[in-house]
């Protein structure tokens, strides 16, 4: 029994102190690349010497079937 302690116990430390480790680096990133790029939502524009295609088809828009819903006041 003295074995499995001296064995399992340094090698949970190990995980614990290792998973914080990662966990508080990858925070300080996550914080950096926040700071320097910010998110940006919405359509992104192309870069400045990209070639403009044309816009996409409509091919996987729900089509318009005209019917309107049953609304009881």
């Amino acid at each position: 029994m003295g074995m499995v302690t001296v064995i399992s116990l340094p090698l949970i430390f190990f995980c614990i102190l290792l998973g914080s480790g990662c966990f508080f680096f990858k925070r300080a990133k996550g914080r950096q690349d926040f700071r320097t790029n910010p998110q940006v939502y919405g359509v992104l524009t192309p870069p400045s010497g990209a070639a403009t295609t044309s816009s996409p088809s409509l091919q996987h828009a729900k089509p318009d079937t005209g019917v309107t819903p049953n609304v009881q006041d």
